[in-house]
Formats: C-alpha cells, sequence, structure tokens
C-alpha cells in the first residue's frame, strides 16, 4: 500500500533546535503534515500545502470548541509560523496513545470488542454536543476547492454538491470500477436533497484508531487531526463515516462497518437508511484524493463501497 503521510526531516528538527527545541524529535506522520514533539508539553505540525486562510478558519473551529466541555481534549494551537513558504503550528501535546497505529497491524476478530465501541459512543455522544458554527461552515474539506457550506443554507444541499463537484473532478476514472455508477449518483444527490434539515453539529470527519488517543483503561482523553472533513453538519453523518472507515482494511473489516453502523443506529438513534447513504457520500467524495488514476488503496476501498451498497 502506497505511505501518503508526510515525511520528517533532519532540516526541521535544525530549525526547531535553532527556535531553543533541542530536544525535537519525530513523533507522527499523517496526510496533512508531520508532528514533532518539542519540549515542555509543546508539538509542532509541519503542514503540507494547507492555505493560511483555512488554518485561520481550524484556529477558530478550535476555539469553538473549547468553549464547549468534551470528556477528551481536543487541539489547542498556541502559535502559528510560516518558514519558506512552509506553515507550522505549534500546539499542546494531547494526553494518551493512539488506539492502534492503522488497522492491517491489529490483530482482528469478527466482533468489534467492548473497549471500542464503548470509546466510540463516548466521542460521537460528546461531539454531538457542540454546535456547528461560522467557522465550521466555513471550512473546505479535502480534495475540494471551495467552502463546504457556500451557497446553501442545508447540510444535505452542501453535500450534494459536493457529490457533484467530486464526480466531475474524477468520476471518469470511478465510473471505470463500478456498476452503473451514472444512476448511484443520481439516487444519492436526490437522496440527499430529500432529507428534512437538521440541526448541525461539529463533524470531525476522519475518526480513526490513530487520531482516537485513550488512557490505559480505553477511555478517551483525546482527539486529534481535525481538517480532513472537518465541518458543520449532521451528527448521522459523523456516526455513518465513523463506522466505515474506523476499519478499513482488516481482514473483517465489511463485517465490522455493517456492526458498527447497526450499532450507532440504534443507541445514537439514527435512521439506518441515512447512514447508509452517508457512507455513500463518503466514497463519492473522497475517492480521488490520494491519486488521480485510482491506483491507491483508499480509491478501491470507496469503490468497492459504492459497488455493494444500496444507492
Amino acid at each position: 500500500m502506497v505511505d501518503y503521510r508526510q515525511q520528517h526531516s533532519a532540516d526541521w528538527l535544525r530549525h526547531f533546535a535553532h527556535r531553543g527545541h533541542h530536544a525535537a524529535r519525530p513523533l507522527a506522520a499523517g496526510v496533512e503534515g508531520a508532528v514533532y514533539r518539542l519540549d515542555e508539553g509543546m508539538v509542532a505540525k509541519v503542514w503540507s500545502g494547507r492555505p493560511p486562510a483555512d488554518l485561520t478558519l481550524t484556529r477558530q473551529v478550535y476555539a469553538d470548541i473549547a468553549r464547549h466541555p468534551l470528556p477528551f481534549a481536543t487541539p489547542d494551537i498556541v502559535e502559528v509560523e510560516e518558514h519558506e513558504g512552509v506553515l507550522v503550528t505549534y500546539e499542546r501535546e494531547l494526553p494518551g496513545s493512539p488506539f492502534a497505529q492503522d488497522s492491517p497491524a491489529r490483530p482482528e476478530e469478527p466482533d468489534v470488542p467492548g473497549e471500542e465501541t464503548d470509546a466510540l459512543l463516548t466521542v460521537l455522544s460528546a461531539l454531538a454536543t457542540v454546535p456547528g458554527t461560522k467557522a465550521m461552515r466555513q471550512l473546505t474539506v479535502q480534495g475540494d476547492d471551495r467552502p463546504l457550506w457556500a451557497g446553501h443554507t442545508r447540510f444535505p444541499d452542501a453535500l450534494a454538491g459536493l457529490v457533484e463537484r467530486a464526480v466531475r473532478r474524477r468520476g471518469n476514472v470511478l465510473d471505470a470500477h463500478v456498476t452503473d455508477l451514472p444512476a448511484k449518483v443520481a439516487r444519492a444527490v436526490q437522496s440527499l436533497r430529500a432529507l428534512p434539515d437538521t440541526a448541525v453539529t461539529v463533524i470531525h470527519g476522519d475518526l480513526v484508531p490513530p487520531n482516537l488517543h485513550v488512557d490505559d483503561r480505553g477511555h478517551p482523553v483525546a482527539l486529534l487531526d481535525f481538517g480532513f472533513f472537518t465541518t458543520a453538519g449532521d451528527p448521522a453523518f459523523e456516526a455513518a463515516v465513523t463506522a466505515a472507515i474506523w476499519d478499513m482494511y482488516g481482514p473483517h473489516a465489511e463485517e465490522r462497518t455493517t456492526a458498527l453502523t447497526r450499532l450507532f443506529a440504534t443507541e445514537l438513534h439514527h435512521d439506518p437508511d441515512t447512514l447508509a447513504l452517508y457512507q455513500t457520500v463518503y466514497a463519492l467524495t473522497t475517492s480521488d484524493l490520494f491519486s488521480p488514476d485510482g491506483s491507491d488503496g483508499h480509491f478501491r476501498w470507496c469503490a468497492a463501497l459504492l459497488d455493494r451498497g444500496p444507492w
């Protein structure tokens, strides 16, 4: 599988040392950037390709979230720096350890362990208490060229517009791998526009094991890496996407997605058909984010979900 994470660099270690952080060392890396542990409870994130205006909005979103007490910590940007055209954020280091590094590396059983479902229900319930804000609505999602909510007053309509833009962008590649794609896209867009309006809350949009930190008892203590699909939206969207991506590549991934989707429908009182629709939307709108030609694992995962899905 191709690794799309940002790579660490000795040049950045020298830069942080010049700023007085002589103990700086690589900590983690993801699609949006590389993270370095500095000292005194601080980390630095070197961002890849994020424009300053979007980062300013991200900082405001973090502040909006912080106004609502949650049972776990969320990111706090202390300082922003631009170095040789690259943005760096200096943030408080969040507590705990990642739930897991990635799904292929984890031992798998068909059933989702209770500690995982308890942690996910805690996080999803908590996020659903944070109201959507103006700053959240102004964010773009990964791969798109405009704020998700631009020109829209309802979340389902905003998603429908995103689907249409994504299909125009690279739908020909997806069409070669998904049976009857145009009809599925049309049904998804029509179904989105038919959804009732709902109150919107913060959407993390990338709730995967490395982004959820837990303590030694498995309790959530921090949620990090907002930004991939962060917006204001229907809490059911967060639940649907989390059920689909929590285990994307493990040997029982499809079974676990089904189990989590059913669990979230029951425990969080979401309509199962709406959850299935949102999972379809996620696959349609993120399939081309890592390669333009469909050669990566994420694309294959999206195409498989669309081929087997009800839409």
